[in-house]
């Protein structure tokens, strides 16, 4: 169970956060939400995909992290010389994945009189990640935030702000029907093989016989780079497919 408290440098003053990435502490997910305002680096490092969420029907991106269920490809040993993330073997890590136990909530305040919505960070005490003793403290003597909080900022507001651009970009995509279905069919070295479906792409013919008009207008809200973003990131595929295959080689599950 979640307890979930607005972050602050008294009441937590003294708290640690373990930066790792382990499966050990919940990061051996096959995949997770991304946003248009973090394209620019996931799509260097992993496949996304798109697809409707199964309840409110709207458009999600998808980024992928293995090929069956419980298989994060990217998690390794803990090698603080060599990794920029510790535990991950990439030079971003996707928002959804990389906030850990902190979240974005929205509070009350009135200012002259007017009643206003402010973000503010939680945290959620109960998470593994916040149940340590050798992580990374949040704030500085002083009561300022330390980098690792700097970056979990950062991070908190890629989605904040991603999450309706996300929805934006995807009208767009509707509008001039850029998407369309996928199919992965993927053979690995043991010859077992694998079927990914109820995913979408962008279609490259619809993108390349766009009007001039619809170009500039995907270009000015900045989907365009975002559709491109999204068709060149399906060349990471290959490198999961690579990986698996090293690890059923190694004997490996």
């Amino acid at each position: 169970m979640q307890k979930t408290e607005v972050l602050n440098n008294i009441a937590h003053e003294n708290l640690k956060v373990d930066q790792k990435f382990t499966a050990e502490l919940g990061d051996n997910l096959v995949s997770t939400v991304t946003f248009v305002t973090e394209f620019i680096d996931v799509h260097k490092e992993y496949p996304i995909l798109c697809r409707k969420h199964p309840e409110t029907n709207e458009y999600q991106a998808i980024v992928f992290f293995g090929l069956e269920k419980n298989e994060n490809l990217f998690l390794r040993e803990v090698d603080p010389v060599n990794q920029k993330y510790l535990g991950w073997n990439a030079d971003y890590v996707p928002a959804a994945i990389a906030r850990g136990p902190f979240s974005i909530g929205m509070h009350r305040e009135v200012v002259d009189g007017t009643e206003m919505q402010k973000p503010m960070v939680h945290i959620d005490l109960n998470h593994p990640k916040a149940k340590c003793e050798n992580g990374v403290k949040l704030f500085l003597e002083n009561g300022g935030y330390t980098p690792y909080l700097n970056y979990i900022s950062k991070t908190l507001e890629l989605i904040n702000d991603g999450i309706p651009l996300t929805k934006l970009m995807f009208d767009a995509f509707a509008k001039h029907e850029l998407l369309e279905p996928v199919v992965l069919d993927i053979e690995f070295i043991n010859q077992n093989k694998l079927k990914i479906s109820g995913f979408e792409t962008i279609s490259a013919e619809r993108l390349s016989q766009l009007s001039g008009t619809a170009l500039e207008e995907l270009n000015k809200s900045g989907f365009l780079q975002a559709a491109f973003f999204i068709a060149a990131s399906m060349s990471n595929v290959g490198k999961l497919i690579e990986w698996k295959n090293r690890k059923l080689s190694a004997g490996e599950n």
